[in-house]
């Protein structure tokens, strides 16, 4: 369980293909306060740590994922949103994230608003994907690689969300430009509602 508030960026230093899986190596501050078998959530994918080697850790992806997220995306160099898991005795000061990625999403814009920026983007919508929650709401929450975010103006496959300098610079966000392909998790609340609904209790 994460909260969407991202620590770091950690940096893809190694990618490893075993039959359909891949292994990415990365390097970030908290390696050495990481574990083997400790979950990890890299831009917004929770994955489990296998290995550690002095600053850097390893992390296997499965072809599911692969297929779900922008992970196999990613090269050598990339910056990855990464969050521990939420301490019980915490603050949930995001909004509750499983790290489990439902789709991808593509950016179309990014407007910067006097020291803030604004992005757009689109996802693929049908009536059976909304069925399911797959859907964002106005003033919901909706996860982004990883990061809690409030939506903004959203449409039946479009959402704005507005980043603000410190997360700007804290996250992935920086390397956004149009094109760029995010992860997106929906809220599980409103998919536990969607799904309540099929059975009209």
């Amino acid at each position: 369980m994460f909260s969407g508030i991202i620590e770091e960026t950690a940096v893809v230093t190694g990618i490893r293909h075993e039959g359909t899986n891949v292994h990415f190596t990365m390097r970030c501050s908290f390696t050495g306060e990481l574990s083997i078998d400790q979950s990890v959530a890299h831009n917004g994918v929770c994955l489990t740590v296998v290995s550690i080697s002095g600053d850097e850790y390893v992390v296997t992806a499965m072809k599911e994922t692969l297929d779900r997220s922008n992970l196999g995306l990613l090269t050598v160099g990339d910056e990855v949103n990464v969050e521990r898991s939420m301490l019980m005795n915490g603050r949930l000061d995001g909004h509750i994230v499983q790290g489990h990625v439902d789709q991808t999403a593509r950016c179309t814009a990014v407007e910067d608003v006097d020291g803030s920026h604004i992005y757009t983007f689109q996802y693929a919508a049908d009536a059976e994907m909304a069925r399911r929650g797959y859907i964002t709401v106005d003033k919901g929450s909706v996860t982004v690689n990883g990061v809690s975010l409030t939506v903004c103006n959203p449409t039946r496959d479009t959402f704005q969300v507005c980043i603000i300098p410190y997360t700007y610079e804290h996250t992935n966000f920086h390397a956004f430009q149009v094109g760029t392909t995010v992860n997106l998790e929906f809220d599980i609340i409103g998919k536990y509602i969607a799904r309540i609904a099929e059975y009209k209790i």
